[in-house]
């Protein structure tokens, strides 16, 4: 099963040296969800091939701009596109309020429906489920709520041996019976057990995208062990004090959480304006954490 994620958007507050503020699109079989929302995501979601019409589920971390200043823009071209299937928002509850404005303000009547789902700031909870993924949320500190989210794929069934099933002519219909590990018996009452003719599936995978925040520990039992972290890294480490009045992170402290939640890979994005070289900031976290990343627009990491 696919399971990966495209970076559009790195850059922390303001689009710079060809970055551009924060949004991801995660690939989940096939369906792809949409993580923030900043300015400057639909001219991304243009270069980088990526259709509007596939994108139903769209989570917001918080309220500050460069993480939904592209979302009215992207649902009123849903809407001029002839969208007709619902889409679903995952967000702090006033993202209602901001865009019926804008869209009442405009005179715009959106010819589809838009589900919303308040995130809460006081508890973790699981927001979406599909046959494919569980979604959670995870409480980040940050100088307004904000959430980061924990996407975990749902254990599939077992793969039919096609070579064993094939030799004993066992009808097509009955491989879905197989992953299920009901047992096939033949013409002759002879059992073959559905355990023999299967193949164990892939371990689940896992994506923890902790978007703004104070690396003060609270949300590292969530993310232990998870494939793939990415982590917001506005500034370098010499920059410690303006994170921490600023309520981020620095590259030093994203690299230090992963290593202590023994996860297998880290994406670091959300860059300060003052970074046009980012590879002090790769470096930095690589000195702590050798399976460190940047979040480079444009490239997609299979997790």
């Amino acid at each position: 099963m696919k399971f990966e994620v495209t970076i559009l958007g790195s850059s922390s507050a303001t689009p710079i040296f060809h970055r551009n503020p924060t949004s991801q699109i995660l690939n989940v079989n096939e369906k792809l969800l949409m993580i923030d929302c900043g300015e400057g995501t639909q001219q991304q979601m243009l270069r980088f091939g990526i259709k509007y019409h596939k994108i139903d589920y769209i989570f917001i971390s918080h309220l500050h701009g460069d993480h939904y200043f592209g979302l009215v823009g992207l649902i009123s071209s849903m809407h001029l596109n002839g969208r007709k299937k619902p889409l679903y928002l995952f967000a702090p509850k006033e993202i209602k309020e901001i865009l019926e404005v804008q869209f009442k303000h405009s005179a715009t009547v959106i010819k589809f429906p838009i589900e919303y789902y308040a995130t809460q700031n006081n508890t973790s909870e699981v927001i979406l489920e599909t046959n494919d993924v569980v979604v959670e949320t995870i409480l980040l500190n940050h100088r307004i709520p904000t959430t980061g989210f924990l996407f975990k794929e749902k254990q599939r069934l077992r793969k039919v041996n096609k070579e064993l099933v094939e030799g004993l002519n066992i009808p097509q219909e009955y491989y879905q019976l197989l992953k299920k590990g009901i047992d096939f018996k033949d013409e002759k009452g002879k059992l073959h057990k559905a355990i023999d003719l299967t193949i164990e599936a892939d371990i689940p995978k896992s994506y923890a995208y902790c978007s703004d925040t104070l690396a003060d520990g609270t949300y590292l039992p969530q993310i232990q062990g998870v494939d793939l972290l990415y982590h917001e890294s506005t500034f370098m480490h010499d920059m410690v004090d303006r994170a921490k009045e600023t309520y981020h992170t620095t590259a030093l402290e994203a690299a230090t959480i992963a290593k202590e939640c023994v996860v297998k890979k880290l994406l670091i994005g959300h860059f300060s304006a003052r970074y046009r070289d980012l590879s002090p900031l790769l470096m930095e976290a690589k000195e702590v954490f050798p399976e460190s990343y940047l979040a480079i627009e444009g490239e997609t990491v299979l997790i």
